[in-house]
């Protein structure tokens, strides 16, 4: 008899994606859960826009043919903002759930009416990004105000480990915004990676009232609406089955996997 708990595939260009990993896990404890990063090509944040969409269409048309997915998380920013539309297009047979930076929490949580957004450039130059932002501002307070800032460096230097490395690139970039708008008191972690390193972000806010907004909870629970319109929801059951692949070194990721979630996985190398 075969197992009729769902697939779930978890995508992000590098180890980023781990943050949404660990929320589909708690959401869905029994769940098969396959993850995919595409580290050889990573970080996606400064790569062409056309040549991101064709990367991804590839490594996905290939994972179907390697498992069958019940549905696909994109758990990167990039990849959403400027693959997820191509993706639907071409797999329309196939639930995707993106992640974006989450601003309209973001703007229903604030007292100031100021947000901060850090993310990375290709998410906030990506005509994804302006439309969510223009939507959000629409409908929101009088005086309420989106800063944004490209954290250029912070998911390379999480993909390396580089916690030290990490803190500086937090209290530079929120220095930066800060500086910009002071009032921001509420600030959007608007990339996959950077909740990895809240303690690097708490440390950066040092004793300043500064709410972080991590989305990671909100595509989890995205997911269980989805699986239940589908009846894919698993019932009690032993844990589900954790599956690791990278297109680059397997090291790097188990590594990732480690520091960052405390699991020792077998990560297997793919061609891309």
């Amino acid at each position: 008899m075969s197992d009729p708990r769902p697939v779930v595939g978890v995508f992000d260009s590098g180890v980023g994606g781990l943050s949404v990993w660990r929320a589909l896990r708690e959401a869905l404890p029994h769940a098969h859960l396959s993850y995919l990063a595409d580290n050889a090509w990573a970080p996606y944040g400064e790569r062409p826009a056309e040549a991101l969409q064709e990367r991804l269409l590839a490594l996905v048309r290939d994972w179907r043919e390697r498992e069958p997915l019940h549905l696909l998380v994109l758990a990167c920013n990039t990849a959403t903002a400027v693959g997820i539309d191509a993706l639907r297009a071409g797999h329309p047979d196939l639930p995707i759930v993106g992640i974006e930076p989450a601003i309209r929490p973001a703007l229903a949580a604030t007292r100031s009416g100021q947000v901060g957004v850090v993310a990375t450039r290709a998410t906030l130059g990506s005509a994804r990004y302006r439309a969510l932002r223009g939507a959000c501002m629409a409908s929101a307070a009088p005086g309420a105000a989106v800063h944004e800032r490209a954290a250029d460096g912070l998911a390379h230097a999480i993909e390396r480990g580089d916690e030290t490395g990490a803190e500086a690139l937090c209290r530079r970039h929120l220095r930066a915004l800060l500086d910009e708008a002071p009032d921001i008191d509420t600030l959007v972690l608007g990339c996959t990676h950077y909740p990895l390193v809240l303690p690097c972000w708490r440390a950066a806010c040092g004793e300043r009232p500064l709410t972080l907004i991590d989305p990671a909870e909100a595509v989890a629970r995205r997911v269980l609406n989805v699986l239940a319109d589908a009846a894919a929801v698993p019932g009690a059951a032993s844990m589900g089955d954790a599956v690791w692949r990278c297109t680059g070194q397997p090291e790097a990721l188990a590594r990732a996997t480690r520091q960052w979630l405390g699991l020792s996985p077998v990560v297997e190398p793919i061609q891309s």
